[in-house]
């Protein structure tokens, strides 16, 4: 069972619809359960979804995932996989999207890291993924997803769970301080997509 955190967002809900297609049990976690758009899937406080998940996916903005990750500290638990989406743009302070912020921690996964009670493996990934592409079923994916972290069980994990998505690759991206640059691509790609009217996303020439 995977819980989507923010599963209402434009790359949860993409996300969500993706895995469900693909046979995956998925569970939408929202603060606002009155006014969700119709996505024909489970959705539940957050709280409720996290405590019911093997693998917890968190898709909030920047400026709401410290809050977020202390108010699920009581229902995360050893053994649980985060897969933490964050990026830090300055879009989270009223500046650019094509701008990052800096993170105390080094990066946004770290700081995750940092907010999860002991025992919660937590890895960075899919945040170069396209959300309107997702969203859109019929649209074909071609792209890898780089996976950081310092479990490399947990980074098999999530890599599996993201190849479940048809088109897209989960490349081991080594350890959880390498997810400052793979967010940093975020803004990047997003500069790409407005200079181009695009909706660009990775791949990673060289592999076998």
């Amino acid at each position: 069972m995977i819980a989507i955190i923010g599963g209402t967002g434009a790359l949860g809900s993409g996300l969500a619809l993706r895995w469900e297609r693909a046979g995956v049990p998925v569970v939408i976690g929202t603060r606002d359960t009155e006014h969700i758009p119709a996505l024909g899937l489970e959705v539940l406080p957050h709280a409720e979804a996290a405590a019911q998940a093997d693998v917890v996916v968190l898709c909030v903005p920047f400026r709401s995932q410290s809050e977020t990750l202390t108010n699920l500290r009581g229902h995360l638990r050893p053994g649980q996989l985060l897969i933490d989406t964050t990026v830090p743009l300055a879009a989270a302070v009223s500046g650019r999207a094509t701008r990052t912020l800096g993170v105390w921690q080094g990066s946004a996964a770290q700081q995750a890291a940092e907010l999860v009670p002991d025992g919660v493996r937590v890895v960075a990934a899919l945040h170069t993924v396209s959300a309107a592409r997702l969203r859109e079923l019929d649209a074909p994916l071609d792209e890898d997803v780089l996976v950081c972290g310092d479990d490399a069980a947990a980074k098999a994990e999530a890599i599996a769970l993201i190849e479940r998505i048809e088109g897209l690759r989960g490349v081991d991206a080594g350890a959880l301080e390498h997810a400052r640059i793979a967010e940093q691509l975020k803004a990047l790609l997003i500069g790409i997509d407005a200079h181009y009217r695009a909706r660009t996303g990775l791949k990673i020439a060289g592999l076998p």
